[in-house]
Formats: C-alpha cells, sequence, structure tokens
C-alpha cells in the first residue's frame, strides 16, 4: 500500500507541477503569466461574461488573484467589464475583447496541441478512461473530506 500510495502522491504533485510549468511557458510567448492561463480560458468558454465570484468558483483561485488577474488583464486590453450594469464589482460580468478572443483562440490551438502530446501513446478508449477514473477518485476523496468535516 505504502508503494500505491507514493505513487499516486509523488504523480499527481510532478502532474500538477508540470501543469503550472507549461502555463508558464505557454503563456510567456503572450507576455502573460501562468496565473492568467485558467481566467482567459473561461472567459473564451462563456461569450456571454463571468462574474469574479462565477471565475473564483470554476478557476478554483481565491478571490483577491482572480482580481489581480482581471485587473491586469484589463490593463492589456484583453478583458473588459460593464461597470455600470451593476453596482457591486462581484456581481459585474467580465468579457474577452477582440483582442482577448484573439489570443484565446490562439491558447485552445495551444491547449489542444499539448494535450495531444501529453497524452501521445494513449487511445481514445485510454483517454476517457483516465479522465472517467481522475474525476471517480476527485469525487470519493471529496466524499471522504466531506464526511470526515461533518464527523469533526
Amino acid at each position: 500500500m505504502n508503494n500505491r500510495f507514493e505513487s499516486f502522491v509523488n504523480s499527481i504533485m510532478t502532474l500538477n507541477r508540470c501543469l503550472q510549468k507549461l502555463k508558464d511557458v505557454e503563456m510567456k510567448q503572450f507576455g502573460l503569466r501562468a496565473n492568467h492561463t485558467m481566467c482567459l480560458y473561461y472567459l473564451g468558454q462563456h461569450s456571454e461574461g463571468l462574474t469574479s465570484t462565477q471565475l473564483t468558483e470554476l478557476c478554483r483561485e481565491d478571490k483577491a488573484a482572480i482580481s489581480r488577474s482581471l485587473n491586469q488583464l484589463t490593463a492589456k486590453n484583453l478583458v473588459y467589464s460593464d461597470q455600470s450594469q451593476n453596482k457591486r464589482s462581484y456581481r459585474t460580468l467580465h468579457y474577452l475583447t477582440d483582442s482577448g478572443k484573439v489570443l484565446a483562440k490562439k491558447m485552445d490551438e495551444r491547449i489542444e496541441e499539448v494535450l495531444l502530446n501529453g497524452s501521445n501513446g494513449l487511445s481514445d478508449e485510454q483517454r476517457v478512461v483516465f479522465l472517467e477514473a481522475m474525476a471517480l477518485i476527485l469525487a470519493n476523496l471529496t466524499q471522504y473530506l466531506n464526511n470526515y468535516e461533518e464527523n469533526d
């Protein structure tokens, strides 16, 4: 069992570091930082706009990090918001500018290339099984933690 634990933890930690490094390397090409990746990605997936609260949930980041990213992306003319729409900033919708949309499309192309490279040697069925297994592990661990917190 120790071997399984070590293998699982080391694989997840190494994969996370690899993903962070990939974000850093790929975003530098656009003059951006790794922490901008997921904001741009999700805004590109939601043309109807997203609030900072929605981005916080989707990106799994804290409010301050999302706020900083949105401010930086706005300063680079990649994101805009309709401040007059709502007086409370957390309800304000954020959108990609035309430049942001072009960048998001380039990012999508790079993401597809990186994913293909990363899953090289896996069949389509193996990719599906892998993602389903990861989702199940995550759901099981989340449930375990929820049960633990309820009994605490």
